[in-house]
Parts: structure tokens; sequence; C-alpha cells
């Protein structure tokens, strides 16, 4: 069985004031519609909502909710984020019933974890990130361990970066593209790169930007970066054209980081052989276009490496996020998709 599917953009919802935590609702409702849940698991999905949201508002001193529609085995599901800028909490502490620091009944993290298939969460001094995912049915073992973040850049509804994920036969494709610009413009770009690559198929990297390369030549064009691996044997291959940072990370190892060369993807470019490397499973795959500084280093995180990759995505997205930009992101666990 295979897998194929592209990234959709991310929901970002301010919430600053109660009035909000009813729109992160009535959002993420919205898009447990579009993933085919029924109203039981609709009714989850908004208990989660409201609960994330209220603990930004009120433990975290503000923030923001992420909503994405995420895809898992046989099914898809919603992601609900939050990630508030307070003074961050003990997790092993506050997830029992009844324990609270502003007061209330303590119920909350609690009640997530019950409704939720996924859930994950990570404290530090410049706040907490605490993640959701639900599918239908509760169906826990449903869950694929990636993150992806599509986020427009302020003030725009269209996103000039993606992503698509291709999983066939325990070869895994991801691919990272970044439509030159920002708007309409640089999304038409990303959409029709995307495309190609989920046309394509399973495909060597560099074999893979040729055929995005066909397809965007009628775009302004942009950075394209693809990796694959043989998950069972770990032979592992990227190739890129523009500016998307590629690295590999395992604990306790240095990272490694995959070089792209200069170009536009749709307009010129230089054909060149893949980057050859391996990699062991369980190893995080982290990619992203240049909405993210590239200065971060997952070693100053103790412990990040281990949670899951969607928290990861939100962590470097919340320190990172130049804010003036486009920006995807995008975190794979290799092997976890098996």
């Amino acid at each position: 069985m295979g897998m194929s599917f592209t990234g959709q953009v991310t929901r970002i919802i301010p919430v600053e004031e109660s009035s909000q935590v009813g729109q992160v609702r009535r959002e993420a409702t919205q898009i447990a519609v579009r993933a085919g849940f029924d109203e039981v698991d609709g009714g989850r999905v908004a208990l989660v909502a409201t609960e994330i949201a209220t603990n930004v508002l009120r433990h975290g001193q503000g923030g923001r909710v992420m909503l994405s529609l995420v895809h898992g085995r046989s099914s898809q599901g919603v992601e609900i984020c939050g990630v508030d800028r307070g003074p961050g909490f003990s997790l092993p502490r506050c997830l029992p019933d009844g324990f609270s620091t502003a007061g209330s009944q303590g119920q909350g993290l609690g009640a997530i974890q019950r409704q939720s298939a996924v859930f994950d969460a990570w404290s530090d001094a410049s706040g907490a990130v605490v993640l959701s995912r639900i599918y239908p049915d509760h169906a826990g073992s449903d869950d694929l361990a990636y993150g992806g973040l599509r986020v427009p850049m302020r003030y725009e509804s269209a996103c000039g970066d993606g992503w698509h994920l291709d999983w066939q036969d325990r070869r895994l494709t991801v691919t990272l593209i970044d439509g030159l610009g920002h708007g309409l413009l640089a999304s038409e770009a990303a959409d029709l790169g995307t495309a190609a690559a989920a046309e394509a198929g399973p495909l060597p990297p560099n074999e893979m930007i040729e055929r995005i390369h066909a397809r965007m030549s009628r775009t302004r064009g942009g950075a394209v970066a693809v990796f694959s691996c043989e998950l069972g044997t770990g032979a592992a291959q990227f190739a890129g054209i523009g500016n998307i940072s590629a690295s590999v990370h395992g604990p306790g190892v240095p990272s490694r980081g995959m070089v792209s060369h200069p170009g536009i993807v749709g307009g010129q470019y230089r054909r060149m052989q893949p980057f050859l490397s391996q990699v062991m499973p369980g190893m995080l795959l982290v990619m992203h276009s240049d909405g993210l500084q590239t200065r971060w280093n997952l070693e100053q995180y103790d412990g990040l490496f281990f949670r899951h990759p969607a928290v990861v995505a939100a962590v470097l997205h919340r320190d990172f996020d130049r804010g003036r930009d486009d920006t995807g992101v995008l975190v794979v666990r290799l092997g976890g998709l098996q």
C-alpha cells in the first residue's frame, strides 16, 4: 500500500482575547468536515480546539493556534497546535486532572489527551507548544510521523511554499518548493510544482526536479529540493536548486546538511548528480524554505529530537520564522511511515 499527499495551507489564528477561542473552534470544525468526520468525531475536534485555545489565552498569556488537515495511513485527520508565550509548564505535573496554575478545574490537558489520537507537548523559557491530532474513531495507530507547515506571509492568504510526500513500496520521496516571491503568483508556481511531484510518483531527486521544471516553466519558477530514501536499506539521495535548507539529525551524532545548487527551477539551472548518503531508522529529516532562518540547532533543545515531528516543526517556526515571507517547514521521522 502506498500514500501520496500534498500539504494544505496552515491556518494560524491569533488568540489574544476570548472571542478568538470561538473562532478556533469554528475553523477546526470546518477542517473536520473537510476530513470527512461525522458529528461525534467533529465534536471531539471542537472540544480539543476549545481547550487548546483556552489554555493559550488563560495559561499562556496569549499566542496562536495552528490548524492543519493531516494525513494518516487510512484517513485524514485534524491537527490542532497551540503555541503560547507563557512561563511554560511541567507536563507530568499538569496532565493529571485537578492541577491548575490559573485557578481553573485543571482538566484541560487531560481532556485533550483523552480525545486525541496523538498528544504531545513541549515547554521551555519561550513558552509552550501543545499538539493534538484527531482521526475518525480515535484511530491512534493511523498517525504518520511527520509535521508540515505552509504558512503564508502576514496579511496574505495564498502561500508560495508547498510540499509533497510520497511513500511507495518502502521508498520515501519528499519534495519542498518555494515559489519566487509571495502571493498568488508564487502560490501558482508551488501548486503546479507539487502537482507534478504527485503525478510523477517515486522518482530519483534529479529526475523529479526535471519533471517539476517542465511544469513550472509556465510560471515565475522557484526553488525546489527533493529527498528520497529506501526505508529498508537507508540509502538516501538529495538534490536541490535554490535556497532550501535540508538536513538529517540523529541522537548523539552531528547533523548532516545537504547542499542545494544555484538556479531557478522553471527558469535556468545546471543539472547535477544527486547527493548520496546513508540514513538510519528514527533519524529526523528537516527541510524548510528561506522563510525560516538557518541558524537553529536542534541540539540546543534538550529532548526535542524525541518529540513528535509536528512539535519539532512548530518549535522551529516559533523561534526562527523571519516573518517577512512565506514559510514552508517539513519534518519527517525516517522509518516512521512504515
